[in-house]
């Protein structure tokens, strides 16, 4: 195989807040794989809250491309565990590897993941509309300008129920809330009294990603359900979960690609659990591979894409919440810039 990796600033339409971080570019390191006549792509964006750089990434990966330029892929998933110990510390530049194994294989076989994968596309979660924090009227206006029949909203001020009453005026959308690690235990126990009449689905991370014992006295006493983003992380992370959230949200990047999320989606399945997969303002490249694992999936969060003002890339596209999955194989994807 071929390597190529290459590194691009999504610009965003607006300004995106959430409780610890805000940015108006997403830096992003897209991943090329090439065997004979086809290309992969893979992608996986930088975050200052993990630790994970663009520059990181890109030393990872060249640090082990002789390793890579020699395998010839007969398996993403034999693939990923070949390369997985070389990568361990660095689940971002995985991500990105996996993601473009998976593509490019999905084209050398002539078929989508999902079909590879023997799953129907008659039945799949939409995906919600983000809105970052920001002031109470510009909150307003951004739901405004993206009509929408669901949305989450991020939160992690002082006026959170405040902000879900304002909004909840301007339109009967569904709203899902993510504190982002922002609230302590009585705290989340009370919005959730307060926002379950406002028509909140459901509550994302309330709480520190570490504090599982606040966590599952939340567990016993929310009149909402509780979804891990922050306290999920990898494998081993979805048993710990267990009796603390309702559900999990498995972010591609942060587990190390599409081989892994797979297996914890059907984990957190098997406890009983709600799935998600959630999405870090990738571009369609990453999106597209997410929307491969949608028949998996209670609920989704793939509007990455929509929340850029260009995007490098096309593949799914996305219509009132519905995904449109691409005519190509593999995650469906081609790189535009």
């Amino acid at each position: 195989m071929k390597l190529t990796i290459r590194s691009f600033d999504l610009p965003l339409k607006h300004t995106f807040t959430i409780s610890y971080d805000s940015r108006d570019v997403q830096p992003t390191l897209i991943v090329e794989l090439q065997q004979g006549q086809h290309k992969g792509y893979g992608e996986a964006t930088s975050n200052p809250y993990y630790g994970f750089t663009i520059e990181s990434m890109t030393a990872a990966l060249e640090s082990i491309r002789e390793k890579i330029e020699a395998t010839e892929l007969e398996s993403p998933e034999e693939f990923w565990a070949q390369m997985q110990p070389h990568l361990q510390d660095n689940p971002f530049a995985l991500c990105a590897l996996d993601i473009a194994a998976h593509d490019l294989f999905g084209k050398m076989q002539g078929q989508p993941l999902y079909k590879m994968w023997g799953l129907s596309t008659n039945h799949t979660p939409l995906t919600d509309y983000t809105i970052g924090i920001d002031s109470i009227d510009k909150m307003v206006h951004k739901l405004k300008e993206m009509p929408w029949p669901l949305y989450k909203i991020k939160l992690g001020t002082k006026d959170d129920v405040a902000i879900i009453k304002e909004l909840r005026r301007h339109t009967d959308a569904v709203f899902r809330v993510d504190a982002n690690c922002a609230w302590g235990v009585e705290e989340t126990i009370e919005n959730a009294k307060q926002l379950k009449p406002l028509n909140v689905e459901f509550i994302e991370q309330p709480m520190r990603a570490d504090d599982m014992e606040g966590m599952k006295q939340v567990y016993q006493q929310s009149v909402l359900p509780l979804i891990a983003d922050e306290s999920c992380i990898t494998e081993r992370d979805v048993a710990k979960c267990h009796g603390h959230f309702h559900g999990v949200n498995v972010k591609l990047v942060k587990c190390g690609g599409l081989t892994p999320a797979r297996r914890m989606l059907k984990e957190a399945h098997s406890l009983g659990m709600k799935t998600m997969v959630g999405c870090m303002t990738e571009s369609s490249v990453g999106i597209s591979a997410i929307a491969q694992l949608l028949p998996m999936l209670d609920y989704v969060d793939m509007d990455g894409a929509l929340l850029l003002s260009k995007d490098i890339a096309k593949g799914v596209t996305i219509d009132f919440g519905k995904v449109k999955y691409s005519e190509l194989n593999g995650t469906g994807v081609e790189l535009l810039a």
